[in-house]
């Protein structure tokens, strides 16, 4: 038996304690200050003297800096990329009221948007700020901040935007993740929309494991999945199997439509509170060459940083067997399925690929899955199981019989029972009765079949 996982619901409120960031601006502006003062003062050596430091608060920002032991230096490249979001107008303020006379200030570094058009801090400004113009800390200090086993390049957390070609490194934009701007300003977890750039939606539920009616050989292998989410991080820490397994679980979900791949998937999220992002294939591949594996990149840095699950639907439309080479199209596509195969593997969490045929995935890619799940149409028995549950206790068939008959007639999955039992209710309270007829359970059955090009 598996432990139960117990959760107390998130508190929707504000952190009373975001007032506490304020004191970290008063340090910032200082910061800024003094430095721009040293520079016309023709001091170079970096000195811990320029930056003050901080007390620990109770605010997310605190919080996070505590929970991931970050330096000083750390804890202010998150607030210089902060800062932008949250006073537009506190650079300008700030380097103006530090210079001699009013002007523009080169050493800091600093772009203006194309919208925006306050001071955008740039590489070139952490640099400044953190350690001055002394070139040799200024490039340690970089390859240690920016370089790609820094906890911010590993989990998306802070890094510079490529600059122009031929432009240095250090003249990027420093980019913040658009989560830590909305946890740092309101202490709620933030959830990216829909969009061209992360085509994903995320999944919710409100059933229960007890609503579904799964099949034996099914609820077995789901179970399994249960399983890694309980105690994968014991066998790969605890147990050394890290070195000798992939990170992560992929699991194939295939058989007909409406069958529960979808809910059982949303139900897994649920279970273990998890969010769960249903990726749209149809938008995730771009007409432009090299988008699709940006639009890739940004929506599994996003998911391995929060921990989300990955649902991939219909996955057969860009899993499918490659294509043979025939012109340039073809060969970035299958470069396209080759980049998302590798991000797969080396993605640490759960992701679900749901097919409707198992033949439409490619054999290579099929080994490297850890459970492969048929989810067939529900026997007569699963059936009348789904019609009993799927009815309100208000309105009900004249007999149980009635039920037990279509189960054993007729050849359906969860989601036509579903729309059937709505049909049906919402017919029968326009003819304001309190009992569904059999007459009426048939039609209903007869207006979804038909809408698949089934006989009745």
């Amino acid at each position: 038996m598996l432990p139960e996982v117990h959760y107390k619901p998130a508190s929707a409120r504000i952190d009373p304690s975001l007032s506490d960031i304020n004191y970290y601006f008063d340090m910032l502006g200082e910061l800024i200050q003094a430095r721009v003062r040293a520079h016309f003062a023709g001091i170079k050596e970096s000195s811990t003297y320029f930056l003050p430091a901080f007390d620990h608060g109770t605010d997310p920002l605190s919080r996070f800096v505590r929970k991931n032991k970050l330096t000083i230096e750390e804890h202010y490249l998150l607030l210089i990329a902060l800062t932008p979001h949250v006073r537009p107008e506190f650079f300008d303020e700030k380097i103006q009221e530090a210079l001699p006379q009013p002007g523009d200030f080169p050493a800091i570094g600093g772009v203006r948007g194309k919208q925006f058009r306050g001071f955008l801090p740039t590489g070139e400004t952490v640099l400044f700020l953190l350690a001055g113009e002394n070139w040799c800390a200024c490039q340690e200090l970089f390859h240690r901040l920016f370089g790609p086993e820094h906890l911010f390049a590993k989990k998306r957390i802070v890094w510079l935007e490529a600059p122009p070609d031929g432009e240095p490194l250090m003249s990027g934009k420093l980019i913040i993740s658009p989560s830590l701007v909305t946890y740092f300003t309101t202490g709620r977890e933030y959830l990216p929309h829909y969009s061209s750039n992360f085509p994903a939606h995320q999944l919710h539920t409100s059933m229960q494991w007890n609503d579904m009616v799964l099949n034996p050989n099914v609820r077995q292998q789901i179970h399994e999945i249960r399983s890694w989410f309980f105690y994968s991080r014991k066998l790969m820490n605890r147990f050394g199997m890290k070195k000798k397994l992939n990170p992560g679980y992929r699991a194939l979900f295939f058989g007909p439509p409406g069958t529960g791949k979808t809910l059982c998937a949303s139900l897994l999220g649920k279970e273990f509170r998890k969010c769960i992002f249903r990726v749209d294939l149809s938008n995730l591949v771009s007409k432009y060459i090299g988008e699709t594996e940006k639009n890739l990149a940004r929506l599994f840095d996003e998911a391995e940083y929060k921990n989300w699950i990955l649902f991939f639907d219909e996955a057969d439309a860009l899993f499918g067997k490659r294509t043979q080479v025939k012109d340039a199209h073809d060969r970035y596509a299958n470069q396209e399925v080759s980049y998302l195969m590798q991000r797969i593997e080396g993605f640490e969490g759960l992701v679900i690929l749901a097919s409707n045929l198992k033949t439409n995935i490619d054999e290579a890619f099929a080994r490297r899955f850890q459970s492969i799940i048929y989810f067939p149409y529900p026997s007569p028995e699963e059936q009348l199981q789904i019609w009993q549950k799927a009815f309100p206790r208000q309105l009900k068939p004249a007999s149980e019989g009635d039920l037990l008959y279509v189960s054993q007639r007729y050849k359906l999955s969860g989601a036509n029972i579903m729309n059937i039992v709505q049909y049906c209710c919402l017919s029968a309270m326009e003819q304001k009765i309190q009992e569904i007829p059999i007459t009426l359970l048939k039609l209903g059955i007869q207006r979804e079949l038909s809408k698949e090009g089934k006989a009745v």
